[in-house]
This record gives C-alpha cells, sequence and structure tokens, in this order.
C-alpha cells in the first residue's frame, strides 16, 4: 500500500513527466548499445540503464537555473535536465550538429544553457565543481543549487572526500548523489569500501545524509525534496545515497566476467524502477497502460529519428579543429 500511496502524492501530469524521462533514457541507452556494436560510434560508451529512476526523481525539483555535474555515466543526467536528445545523439556520433559540435561526445555532453555542467571522463570530477556553483549562489544571494552525481567508486577519489569537506566548510546549497550499483568498474563494491553506506562518511563531515532504494522513483523523489528544498533554504548541503543496478558493463565491450551467471537477467527480472514505476501508478489508478504505451511508442520513435538524422549529419570540417579549446575574450 505505500508504494500506491506514492504514486498517489504527484499530478497525473507529473507522473507521465516522470515516466516519459525514464524511457527516454531507457531506449536512448538500449538503442546505443546496439548502435555500437556497428563501430560507427566514436569513443567509449558507458551506459545508465537500469538507474533511470535516480535521473527523473532528483531533476523534477530542478529548473534550468540549478545546475548538474555528472559522471563518464552521464546520457541520464543529461536526458533528465532537459539536454536535446537529437543533440546528444549527434554529439556522441561526432558530428556537426551535436551538443558541443561532435567535440565532446558520450562522456563530454555539456549544456550549459540547460545548467549541465557536462558529463566528466574524471572519475570524481564532479562534486568540486558543484561546490563552485554553491559558492557562486551564496556570493550572489540567489536560490540556484548544485547537484553533482558521482559512482561509488567515484565516492573513494580524494576530490569526492575533499568536496564534502568544503561544501560543509562554508555550508554550500550543494547534494552529493552517490550512484551506489555495486561496482566500481569490476571491483565490488563490498570489496573496496570499508563503511557501510556513504551516509556514515557524510557525518564525518557533519553533513547529514540519507540512503534510499535507488529503484523506487517515489523513494528517490522525495528524498531528493527534501535534501534539495534545504539547501535552497540555507540548510547547507546534504548527501543522497542511491542503492540501484547497472543493466549493462561498465563500459561497452566490458566482459562483465566480475559478475555471476544470471545476475543481469535476474536484475532486470527483479529490480526494474521502470517495471517498477508502471506496477505503481497503474495500480494506483492514476494512470493507464494505454497512456503508458503511448509514451513508449513516443520514445521509441524519438530514438528512432535521432539514430537516423546522426548517422546520416555531416562531421565538423577540418578547420574547427581548434576553435572552442581557448577562451577568447
Amino acid at each position: 500500500m505505500t508504494e500506491v500511496a506514492g504514486a498517489r502524492e504527484l499530478s497525473k501530469e507529473a507522473l507521465l513527466d516522470a515516466y516519459r524521462t525514464m524511457r527516454t533514457i531507457r531506449e536512448f541507452e538500449e538503442r546505443l548499445h546496439t548502435e555500437f556494436a556497428t563501430g560507427e560510434i566514436p569513443g567509449f560508451v558507458h551506459l545508465y540503464a537500469g538507474e533511470e529512476a535516480i535521473a527523473a526523481g532528483v531533476m523534477a525539483h530542478l529548473d534550468e537555473n540549478d545546475y548538474v555535474a555528472s559522471t563518464h555515466r552521464g546520457h541520464g543526467h543529461s536526458i533528465a535536465k532537459g539536454c536535446d536528445v537529437k543533440g546528444m545523439m549527434f554529439e556522441i556520433y561526432g558530428k556537426d550538429e551535436g551538443i558541443c559540435r561532435g567535440k565532446g561526445g558520450s562522456m563530454h555532453i555539456a549544456d550549459l544553457d540547460k545548467g549541465m555542467l557536462g558529463a566528466n571522463g574524471i572519475v570524481g570530477g564532479g562534486p568540486p565543481l558543484v561546490c563552485g556553483v554553491g559558492l557562486s549562489t551564496k556570493v550572489r544571494g540567489t536560490k540556484q543549487v548544485g547537484v553533482s552525481f558521482t559512482g561509488d567508486g567515484g565516492a573513494n577519489q580524494g576530490t569526492f572526500l575533499e568536496s564534502l569537506n568544503l561544501a560543509a566548510v562554508w555550508e554550500l546549497p550543494v547534494i552529493f548523489v552517490v550512484e551506489n550499483n555495486g561496482y566500481a568498474e569490476s571491483t565490488s563494491r563490498d570489496y573496496g569500501v570499508a563503511v557501510d553506506s556513504y551516509v556514515d562518511r557524510a557525518q564525518g563531515f557533519g553533513i547529514p545524509g540519507v540512503t534510499v532504494d535507488g529503484t523506487d522513483f517515489f523513494a528517490v523523489h522525495e528524498a531528493a525534496g527534501a535534501v534539495i528544498d534545504r539547501a535552497r533554504n540555507g540548510g547547507g548541503p546534504s548527501l543522497l545515497e542511491c542503492e540501484m543496478v547497472r543493466f549493462f558493463g561498465h563500459f561497452e565491450g566490458d566482459a562483465q566476467t566480475y559478475r555471476a551467471p544470471g545476475e543481469v537477467d535476474d536484475l532486470r527480472a527483479t529490480r526494474d524502477c521502470i517495471v517498477r514505476f508502471r506496477t505503481q501508478v497503474v495500480d494506483a489508478e492514476v494512470v493507464t497502460d494505454d497512456e503508458l504505451d503511448a509514451i513508449d511508442e513516443e520514445a521509441r520513435a524519438l530514438i528512432e529519428t535521432a539514430v537516423d538524422e546522426a548517422t546520416a549529419a555531416p562531421v565538423p570540417e577540418l578547420d574547427e579543429l581548434l576553435t572552442d579549446v581557448y577562451v577568447s575574450y
């Protein structure tokens, strides 16, 4: 009954928007998994499938004036923050019409107009960036917040711990989201982390934190709303740990020999955040299967068009190679 009650707390429009965000991310990632195998996509690709409820649940409380720092697994964050899906696909294919003119690729999608500071190839590179956002907000007296997303592996980096300390000392309006999918590349979290929860680390810096089931959109949405509201109103930083799973390897091409036989199949069958959300809202009788099916078709059509256009689009001209490298004053 708790899950049904959570589904009834949001408006129907908000529920459909959340589902659209999650379904678009899933279709985007599943299609990239297929397309990467063709060899036409340059660079590395890290997929977010299985983690959609976190991006959707957190971003529901943000607007374009708030800022997000992502990870190497950043497609889901970018879509949920409002980045143009076609522009992202162009970018991943290295095309001139990409969000970053085809120069960033999968790991460096950024759109400052949407508050997306960028996906980041540096593990643990996001937290210091949102400390800058928080300091700017305090100096200017705005209500903006900064949110960094960090994997459980990235949370072992010194940059993450230093950022927790800095945010606490300066009482910055920032939220550190730890996406704990159980593996730092191929190393189990249980093997590589001494504490039971990343919340314990936050408490060491005097920062409050909470751990939620990252496969439950409503749990993420509720917890994120509380810490974001706290930050906006001068309460300082918080840590939000979301425990969930990823359906693909660390990167495309990862043999995943560190996972047990049948592990991914079991996770897809029992811990799919989109299936869970769909069951919740339909059981609550606030959204129908037909309405969700229509969004499924809409998302598939969008991704199909994005891939078709991206594969046919031109690459940047050679004389564009050295543009956007240095700041022009």
